[in-house]
């Protein structure tokens, strides 16, 4: 029964690593930049909007459920250690729930709240948004790569 309790998880946390790997994928490769070529009133007001939309259940439940399972599979994988596919998953989950999840809420997360505070149409606004771009960015990369080798990491688990 703890297999395939374990192996729904493997799978569960595999394809929402691989939706929130995609899901930040897409903001790297080209929404940021769409943004960032928009007069700064305009970029702030959609990221703004952005940051409020993506608060719904399907997002949370992919982003919090990836964590939640992550969190139970590292138990589980340290209890049996013994087994071959224990390595894979405790790297999967920490991959995903200190490189995505952690990352998101102690770094992008403040940023987009001090977002929603700032006015486009001033000049402390515009500047913010330039830094805002800048590092939210840098953050979105290492969420990326993060998501993206957790869910490698839980392949190779379901594969082996």
């Amino acid at each position: 029964m703890l297999e395939l309790i374990t192996y729904y998880l493997m799978v569960a946390a595999a394809l929402g690593s691989g939706l929130m790997a995609g899901l930040f994928f897409a903001f790297s490769a080209f929404v940021l930049h769409a943004l960032a070529r928009l007069p700064a009133a305009q970029g702030i007001s959609a990221m703004q909007s952005i940051n409020v939309t993506v608060l719904n259940r399907l997002f949370l439940s992919v982003f919090v459920g990836t964590a939640l399972a992550s969190c139970l599979l590292t138990v589980i994988a340290l209890f049996n250690w013994q087994n071959s596919l224990s390595i894979y998953i405790v790297v999967g989950s920490l991959l995903y729930l200190l490189g995505t999840f952690l990352v998101t809420v102690v770094c992008n997360v403040p940023l987009n709240h001090a977002l929603a505070a700032v006015d486009g149409n001033n000049e402390e606004g515009v500047a913010f948004w330039r830094y805002f771009l800048s590092k939210w960015m840098v953050w979105n990369h290492i969420r990326t790569g993060s998501s993206l080798a957790a869910l490698t990491a839980f392949i190779l688990a379901l594969s082996t």
